[in-house]
C-alpha cells in the first residue's frame, strides 16, 4: 500500500484502481492496482526530521488526506490544505494557514535527541470532509481546535470556531459530512492532551452556523473516555457511531442515548470507523494496527416500531442487494410467528411497480431468509411441428415426443439467457394467507466493476429489448407451426383430395412467411448446418450472446454497456422484423378468408392449439 504506519489509506471512491496513502514528513503517494505501480505525488519536498518553527509547510504525523466524492480531487492537509486535480502531478495550495498559528504550539521536540516526524507539530490541519451531497462544500479542522467550512471548493473559508462553543485547543479528530444533508456534519474532538477527558461530539445541521453536543450520553469519569472517531450511517438517518479511547458506541436517535457494543472487541482506542453504503457492516480500526468488522447490522438499523409488528409475518428493510458482471443477488431477512401452512408468495418489483419475479418460499417459524438471483424473464422458445421441406421422414426418427422438436443449433445457450436486473430501486412483496408486505430495497453495483450504474442500466435494458424482439420472433414461427401442421394433417385426410391445391398453396404461402423469422435448414433442428444465412431468430440469439452471458464462441458483454455495433445491429433486425410482422399480418387475413370460403368443407385453420 501507498502508505506508511502513520498515515491513511484511501481508495478513490469513483475507481477503486487506485489508492492513495500518506506518511509522515509530508509523504503522500499513490498505488495503481493494474498497473501494479506506486508513486510518490507529495506536495512539498520531504520534511524528515525537519524542525516545524519557521517550516514553510508543517504536516503532522498523521496528515489528513480526503478525496472529493463529486470529481476526485484530492485534500492533503499541513498548516494549509493542498489541493490535485490530476493523481498529483500538480498541487495547489488551497486555503490560508487554518491554525491558530500560535508559537507556543509551534514548536521543537525537545529532549536529549530531537524528534521531529511531526507527532509533535502543533496547529496544523487534522481533519478534511468534502461533502457528499453538495459539491463545492469541504470541512477542516485542526489540531489546535479550529473548525472551517468552505462552501465555494475552497475559494474562500469561514471560520467556524467561536459557533461551536467548545473549550480551546481540541484535537479535531475526525468530521463526517453526513450522507442525507449537505449543512449536517458530524465531529469529534479529542481533549486528553490537555487532560480532558470527556468526550466531545458534535453535530450541526446548518453548514455550522450553529452546533449541538450529541456526547452527554456518553460514559464520563474514565482516564480513556474522550473521543476520537464518530461516523454516519448511511443506510439509517439519525444512527451514528462513535469511537472513544476504549470503547465503541451507536446512537439510534442522533446522539441523545447512546449503547456500547462490545462483542469480542477489546478496549482499545478505536481510531477510526467506516460504514459502507452497500453493504451491511462497520469496520472499525483501533490503536495497534486492529482492524475489526461487525458484520449484519442491519438489525440494529430497523426501526424500533413497525406496523409489521403485531403481524403474522414481519418483514424486515433488507440490506442492497450487489450486482456483478453476469450475477448477483439480494437478501431478505423475515420472521414468522407460527409455521405456515402453505407456501408464502414473493414477488419482486420493478420501480414502476412492474413484476420481475415471482417464487413460493417456505417458513418456518422464527427468523428467515430468501433471495432473488436478480434474473429477468428468458425469452420464449419455438416449438416446430411441421415437416421440413428437405426431410419427410422427420418425425420417424424417435428423437422427439407429440409432434413437437426444438430449433437446435451449436452455441444456442444465449437462447435461455436472462438478463440480470441493473443497480436501482425494487421492492419486494411477501403474500401470506391473502395479506401484503413491502419492504423497498436498492441493488448496487460491484464497485470492482469498470462499469458504471449507467452502463449496467443500459445493457439490461438493451438485453430487454432483445428478448422482447425475441418474444415477438418466437410468437409468430409457434403460431405458423401450428397452422401448418393442421395444414398437413389435412392434405392427409382423403376426403380433402379435391382440396388439395388451395390447401398446398396457402401451405406454400405460410411457409414463405416463416422464412422471415427462421431459415429453411434451421427447420431441420439439426444442431450444425452452415449452409446459408441466418434469419431473425439466430440473428437476435447470437445479438444476445454478444451483449448477454455469451454462447459458442461468443465472450458475451452484461458487465459493459451495448456497443455502438450492436445497437445498430438491433436496429436493422428491428426493421426486418417489422416487415416479417407485416406480411404475417396480411397471412392471417389470408388465413381467415380461405377459412370463409371453405366454411362446411374443411375444418377452420386456427393459429391456436
Amino acid at each position: 500500500m501507498p502508505s506508511c504506519e502513520s498515515g491513511y489509506t484511501y481508495p478513490e471512491p469513483n475507481n477503486a484502481r487506485f489508492v492513495w496513502g500518506t506518511c509522515y514528513a509530508a509523504h503522500v503517494a499513490t498505488f495503481d492496482e493494474v498497473a501494479g505501480l506506486r508513486r510518490s505525488v507529495s506536495p512539498w519536498m520531504h520534511t524528515l526530521d525537519s524542525d516545524p518553527v519557521g517550516l514553510k509547510y508543517r504536516c503532522q504525523w498523521s496528515p489528513p488526506l480526503a478525496i472529493d466524492w463529486f470529481d476526485n480531487s484530492v485534500y492533503f492537509g499541513c498548516q494549509v490544505i493542498f489541493r490535485t486535480r490530476d493523481r498529483g502531478q500538480t498541487w495547489e495550495v488551497l486555503s490560508k494557514d487554518l491554525s491558530t498559528g500560535d508559537p507556543e504550539r509551534i514548536r521543537f521536540s525537545g529532549g536529549v535527541v530531537g524528534d521531529n516526524l511531526g507527532q509533535f507539530y502543533g496547529a496544523v490541519v487534522s481533519a478534511i470532509a468534502p461533502s457528499r451531497t453538495q459539491q463545492g462544500v469541504v470541512w477542516a479542522g485542526t489540531n489546535d481546535g479550529k473548525v472551517w467550512i468552505s462552501r465555494d471548493a475552497g475559494k474562500g473559508w469561514t471560520d467556524l470556531t467561536t459557533n461551536v462553543r467548545m473549550p480551546p485547543y481540541g484535537i479535531v479528530r475526525r468530521i463526517d459530512a453526513s450522507h442525507f444533508d449537505a449543512g449536517t456534519a458530524y465531529m469529534a474532538v479529542d481533549y486528553h492532551l490537555v487532560d480532558r477527558r470527556d468526550p466531545y461530539l458534535y453535530k450541526t445541521t446548518d453548514f455550522g452556523q450553529t452546533w449541538t453536543r450529541i456526547s452527554d450520553g456518553l460514559p464520563k469519569g474514565h482516564p480513556l473516555d474522550y473521543t476520537i472517531s464518530i461516523a454516519e450511517n448511511p443506510r439509517r438517518k439519525g444512527m451514528i457511531f462513535a469511537g472513544t479511547g476504549h470503547g465503541f458506541f451507536y446512537s439510534l436517535n442522533d446522539g441523545q442515548t447512546w449503547t456500547q457494543f462490545k462483542d469480542k472487541l477489546p478496549a482499545a482506542p478505536v481510531t477510526w470507523i467506516e460504514v459502507p453504503k452497500n453493504a451491511p457492516e462497520v469496520a472499525v480500526a483501533t490503536y495497534g494496527r486492529g482492524l475489526w468488522i461487525l458484520r449484519d447490522i442491519w438489525q440494529l438499523e430497523q426501526p424500533e416500531v413497525t406496523a409489521q409488528a403485531a403481524s403474522e409475518l414481519q418483514l424486515y428493510k433488507p440490506v442492497p442487494g450487489l450486482r456483478t458482471a453476469s450475477g448477483g443477488a439480494a437478501r431478505f431477512v423475515f420472521s414468522l410467528k407460527a409455521a405456515p401452512t402453505s407456501p408464502i408468495t414473493m414477488d419482486v418489483l420493478g420501480a414502476d411497480g412492474t413484476v420481475l419475479g415471482t417464487s413460493q418460499v417456505q417458513g418456518r417459524a422464527g427468523m428467515n431468509t430468501a433471495s432473488w438471483n436478480l434474473l429477468l424473464a428468458a425469452p420464449a422458445r419455438p416449438v416446430l411441428r411441421s415437416v421440413p421441406p428437405d426431410n419427410p421422414n422427420i418425425w420417424e426418427a424417435g428423437r422427439w415426443q407429440n409432434r413437437e422438436r426444438p430449433v437446435t443449433h451449436w452455441g444456442l445457450g444465449a437462447a435461455g439467457w436472462q438478463p440480470r436486473a441493473a443497480p436501482g430501486k425494487y421492492t419486494v412483496r411477501m403474500t401470506m394467507n391473502g395479506r401484503q408486505y413491502t419492504q423497498p430495497f436498492e441493488i448496487y453495483r460491484d464497485v470492482n466493476l469498470p462499469s458504471t450504474d449507467a452502463d449496467l442500466v443500459a445493457s439490461t435494458e438493451f438485453q430487454k429489448k432483445i428478448v422482447t424482439a425475441l418474444n415477438d420472433v418466437v410468437d409468430k414461427i409457434n403460431r405458423l407451426e401450428i397452422m401448418r401442421a393442421q395444414v398437413e394433417d389435412l392434405r392427409k385426410d382423403a376426403a380433402n383430395r379435391a382440396l388439395d391445391a388451395p390447401l398446398a398453396a396457402l401451405y406454400k404461402r405460410m411457409y414463405e412467411t416463416e422464412l422471415h423469422f427462421l431459415s429453411r435448414t434451421e427447420m431441420h433442428s439439426d444442431d450444425k448446418w452452415y449452409v446459408e444465412k441466418y434469419k431473425l431468430y439466430l440473428n437476435l440469439v447470437w445479438l444476445l450472446a454478444e451483449v448477454g452471458g455469451s454462447g459458442g464462441d461468443v465472450m458475451g458483454g452484461a458487465g459493459y454497456k451495448p456497443t455502438h455495433a450492436a445497437v445498430g445491429v438491433l436496429d436493422d433486425q428491428s426493421k426486418l422484423l417489422d416487415l416479417g410482422k407485416a406480411d404475417f399480418t396480411k397471412l392471417m387475413q389470408e388465413v381467415e378468408a380461405f377459412n370463409r370460403t371453405h366454411t362446411g368443407k374443411l375444418a377452420p385453420i386456427s393459429d391456436k392449439r
